[in-house]
């Protein structure tokens, strides 16, 4: 397991945070009541939040050319129809990854292909497992065109909590099944629109692994 590279900023300062009130408690305070070991249980407590946040567990990732495989850690709560505007410009199926504080928040590439559209799009930040969080919460859009010529939109959703969406895509740039895609702090969602020629793989309230999981198989 390692730390993502999003969260070594966070992490450090935590830290020295909960060292340095730690150690103000050890100079300034002679006699320790039962308020102070819970102040330090409490600050442990944190600062195990926010490491466990930003792991990254070693993984023996899932490769399959004939499958989308599962973008992010988390549980399904969307598989329905709709008409995506914004790209892709057509009905096709929308599946929903809804990643608690609890999961992994680092997300990749469902498939290879070619990224063609990047979009940045402010909002609001209802919860992301809310049905119009895609539509109206701060997001990022990720049009790829695969090698059949196939296309999907891949949308991270910022929830809640989340204030910050990392997105690494580019432009022009050809990407592999499972490299990374960005990463989304504290409590989010990611949104794949794919034709309906697809035949989806899950089900709803299944959870599912980032590079692990077939979500869909590619179909023509």
């Amino acid at each position: 397991m390692y730390f993502h590279r999003e969260g070594h900023r966070i992490i450090i300062i935590a830290t020295a945070l909960v060292v340095a009130i730690c150690v103000a408690m050890i100079v300034t305070t002679h006699t320790w009541t039962w308020v102070h070991y819970l102040l330090v249980a409490l600050l442990a407590v944190l600062e195990l939040f926010v490491v466990r946040f930003f792991r990254i567990p070693k993984r023996i990732f899932n490769e399959n050319d004939q499958q989308l495989i599962a973008p992010a850690d988390g549980t399904i709560v969307t598989i329905e129809e709709t008409y995506e505007r914004e790209y892709l410009k057509e009905e096709c199926i929308q599946l929903s990854i809804f990643m608690s504080i609890n999961d992994v928040h680092v997300n990749r590439y469902p498939c290879d292909g070619v990224v063609e559209y990047v979009n940045h799009s402010h909002g609001n930040y209802f919860v992301a497992s809310h049905p119009k969080a895609s539509e109206l919460n701060e997001r990022t859009s990720i049009g790829l065109r695969l090698p059949n010529g196939s296309r999907i939109l891949i949308r991270q959703v910022a929830g809640a909590v989340a204030r910050r969406i990392a997105c690494y895509a580019v432009e022009g740039q050809h990407v592999k099944q499972n490299q990374e895609l960005g990463f989304i702090r504290f409590g989010s969602r990611v949104d794949i629109f794919m034709p309906k020629s697809f035949e989806v793989g899950v089900d709803l309230e299944e959870h599912v692994s980032n590079a692990i999981t077939p979500i869909a198989t590619i179909q023509q």
